[in-house]
């Protein structure tokens, strides 16, 4: 199945995790700590309690031929911003050199140029591939097919970007159009088995799959899979049966998410009983001595955390955890469509054609072993913080030690412990003034630098390289190859820009080869295509490419979208960043160094187009150098005054937000053992009760109180449709980027976090490979534990017993 492997877009759950302005919607649960996994705040275990004393801030980079001070400029400096475009602005009158330099996107029309050549030279493409016949024209068949993906992704990638980012009108419904475009000719090429089937004949030859190299057979065996899944070798009636079910999953999965709705919209309760809840923001919503609270607002997650009085907590907590019945019903027709594909697809179920092979548990059996040996090794904490609460109710309820918890006293008493804990802070809390954006960004680079030997050099845009003045333009550099990667920063709040942080693959890593050079080489200035300076050029659009060590390649080209507030009157204070804001560009970070690391031959396992699980390990893993003292002592001093951050202020930060980890840990366990359950062969059975079938999971593996009868907060479960039987990968990263940060990175003990030697070990063995290598076989290798390279339900479960708290 040919197809964009991934869209461009990369935004998980954890990334917007910790977004300050998250839209708000009917469906999002009022019980946050409880609810929706990107309100969920299930943070990595940092061990602030090993250094409280700050250490001396280093301001020097890896290397000391290279200064970075224009790196922080750039961001907090807007006239030094400025002066380094001045090339740009004398230059007002130079030629548009088309978004991110390819030369076809210098114009709404330019789009649709774009998508017209491309179509044209994959027909061609597509002509060779079934037109092969001789053992030399197979062996070249990967590549022609990894070719032909690249084509595609060229166009909707960038598309899929400018329709979501781009702020001029004209210009997104030009690039929607050139999606639709491609995106319609890939699904007539998977109307064909032609493409399959020379594939199927290629892998059938031992002499052709002993010519291809580890890259190429993973690239020709992800394909085959993909041709698997998508039922293209079934008779034309199931295969027409496969695409009406597919189709339709899409629309009900979008009407489920978009009409999530509660059973009750509105509570009205006299006023006198939100004592607690901060009188400003209640006299907003009271009209004639009655509270009118919207169940599903934020307004009615303070009062579960601030109301004193428990009937009106339980009345709050009851309403918010009950969707609709259409809601229910929605969602229980999505999974029986979704088990009714895989069946087509011939799949015992829908959690086995998922995870078969996009995902490192492999089997719905290994995924469970997992869950179950994880929620294990968290059960013991969890009953430590609940005997926490208790005491802390009987405490403030005068009862007996034999007070139980109930569901909506969660929320309250743990944020009353929260509270007292806030209270006796040593420091005052203005970590703010410590990371103004462009000291962040100087960090990111130095850490870099020490680690990997690469770091980020402010470079001028020309005219029509960015789609807004904010874009600052990053290449990234390698002391030993060069310029490796070019990266775009987006990261300034606007209002026509979606708060949701996100990173963007423009266009991958991927080799270009000598004829593809000659082919649109002869093309060039021909009917009204742009016209390029050399052949190199025009093989990638006049986007950047590399071409030492006797092969060209094209480079990662990254976008960066943030939202981060600058102040009103920016010539006086920087845009300074919250702690868990610096989190987010850290993780952020993260995605874009494995894409600039994984620099493979083949598109199709460029970056973090890997397992699906396996992607967000290198994202996780930059959440633990956020919270190194190491680290922070590179770049983090107050913007004024330029004084070094007291680590304690930190420390005392993460000790707050971390109080009750195991327990909001637990609600996503639950919530991953549900996403398997919904997937599995029991939603076939005509009882099927997905209310049942989660009180049942919350009663057999919570310590927390489950929810009452009568509730069914399932229907708010929005992430079941776009991670279907794969809700478990974030619980999964956390506890791999926990061990790696504790094995390779000792932990950040005696500057181990800063240890080139430990960057090296680390992208050698995972990062540099992208999807090519099995990730289990890079995680064993990282990890230097060879009971992982099976990657088998012993692997999984083994895995799960780590935890995220593991001492070693």
């Amino acid at each position: 199945m040919i197809k964009a492997v991934r869209s461009g877009l990369w935004t998980c759950s954890a990334c917007i995790r910790h977004t300050s302005r998250l839209p708000q919607r009917r469906w999002r649960s009022a019980v946050s700590d409880a609810g929706v996994g990107v309100s969920v705040s299930v943070s990595v275990s940092h061990d602030t309690n090993r250094i409280l004393t700050t250490p001396p801030v280093d301001h020097a980079t890896a290397d000391s031929k290279h200064d970075d001070v224009l790196l922080r400029q750039i961001f907090d400096n807007p006239p030094a911003f400025r002066g380094l475009a001045q090339p740009l602005i004398q230059g007002a009158t130079r030629q548009n050199v088309g978004l991110f330099r390819n030369k076809y996107l210098t114009s709404p029309q330019g789009f649709l140029t774009f998508a017209d050549i491309t179509i044209a030279r994959a027909s061609r493409l597509v002509d060779k591939v079934t037109n092969a016949s001789t053992t030399a024209e197979y062996k070249t068949l990967v590549r022609d097919l990894d070719r032909l993906s690249d084509l595609l992704c060229r166009v909707l990638d960038v598309s899929d970007f400018v329709r979501i980012t781009h702020p001029d009108v004209k210009i997104q419904e030009a690039a929607s159009v050139a999606w639709s475009k491609v995106y319609m000719y890939m699904n007539q090429l998977n109307t064909s088995t032609a493409l399959s089937d020379q594939l199927g004949k290629a892998l059938a030859s031992p002499e052709i799959m002993a010519s291809w190299n580890e890259e190429e057979q993973t690239v020709a065996q992800l394909l085959q899979q993909d041709f698997k899944k998508s039922a293209i070798h079934l008779p034309k009636e199931y295969r027409d049966a496969f695409v009406d079910v597919s189709q339709s999953i899409s629309e009900l999965g979008a009407d489920f998410v978009d009409r999530m709705e509660p059973e009750t919209s509105h509570l009205e309760l006299p006023s006198s009983q939100f004592q607690g809840l901060d009188p400003q923001v209640a006299r907003n919503m009271v009209r004639r001595g009655t509270l009118h609270l919207p169940t599903m607002s934020p307004m009615a997650t303070m009062a579960l955390r601030k109301v004193h009085d428990d009937e009106t907590r339980r009345s709050i907590y009851c309403a918010s955890r009950t969707a609709s019945k259409r809601s229910v019903d929605t969602l229980e027709n999505l999974l029986k469509l979704r088990a009714r594909l895989a069946s087509l697809a011939g799949f015992e179920n829908y959690g086995q054609m998922a995870l078969q092979d996009k995902m490192m548990a492999k089997t719905p059996e290994s995924a469970h072993q997992f869950l179950q040996a994880l929620s294990k090794h968290n059960s013991a904490f969890v009953e430590a913080e609940i005997r926490d609460l208790v005491k802390e109710k009987c405490s403030r309820k005068g009862h007996a030690s034999s007070t139980s918890l109930q569901p909506w006293d969660k929320d309250y008493y743990m944020e009353a412990i929260r509270g007292t804990m806030r209270s006796k802070r040593k420091t005052d809390d203005f970590l703010a003034a410590y990371f103004s954006l462009g000291t962040v960004m100087q960090g990111l680079s130095r850490l870099f630098n020490r680690l990997y030997g690469i770091r980020l050099v402010p470079r001028e845009t020309l005219p029509g390289e960015t789609w807004h003045p904010d874009v600052r333009r990053l290449d990234v550099i390698s002391d030993t190859d060069g310029h490796v990667a070019v990266l775009y920063c987006d990261l300034f709040y606007r209002d026509d820009k979606s708060p949701n942080p996100a990173h963007f693959t423009v266009r991958c890593s991927r080799e270009i080869l000598t004829d593809e050079i000659q082919e649109t080489w002869e093309q060039n200035g021909a009917d009204g295509l742009p016209t390029f300076e050399t052949p190199l050029e025009a093989a990638n659009d006049g986007m950047h490419f590399s071409d030492r060590s006797g092969s060209v390649k094209q480079l990662p080209t990254i976008a960066l979208v943030c939202d981060f507030h600058q102040d009103s009157d920016a010539r006086t204070q920087p845009a300074l960043l919250d702690y868990y804001q610096v989190e987010t560009l850290f993780h952020e970070m993260g995605h874009a160094i494995h894409s600039i690391l994984a620099r493979t031959s083949l598109q199709n396992v460029a970056g973090t187009r890997c397992a699906t699980d396996f992607a967000e390990l290198p994202s996780t893993l930059m959440e633990h150098f956020c919270a190194d003292p190491s680290v922070l002592a590179l770049f983090a001093r107050h913007w004024k005054t330029d004084e070094p951050l007291p680590y304690q202020m930190v420390a005392e930060r993460l000790h707050v937000s971390n109080r009750f980890e195991a327990s909001d840990r637990e609600n996503q366990i639950i919530l991953a053992m549900l996403d398997q359950q919904y997937h599995s062969s029991a939603v076939r059975d005509e009882k099927f009760d997905s209310t049942k079938a989660y009180h049942d999971l919350q009663r057999n593996f919570g310590k927390l109180p489950t929810d009452p009868p009568g509730t069914r907060w399932q229907g708010f479960f929005g992430h079941l449709f776009g991670y279907g039987s794969t809700y478990y990968s974030y619980l999964f990263d956390q506890v791999l980027s926990e061990r790696v940060w504790r094995v390779v990175f000792q932990a950040g003990h005696q500057g181990a976090a800063l240890d080139r030697e430990n960057g090296e070990r680390l992208k050698e063995n995972l990062l540099k490979w992208g999807g090519s290598r099995d990730p289990w076989r890079c995680l064993s290798d990282a990890l230097r534990d060879e009971r992982l390279i099976d990657g088998d339900e012993k692997a999984m479960r083994i895995v799960g017993s780590w935890g995220i708290k593991d001492d070693l």
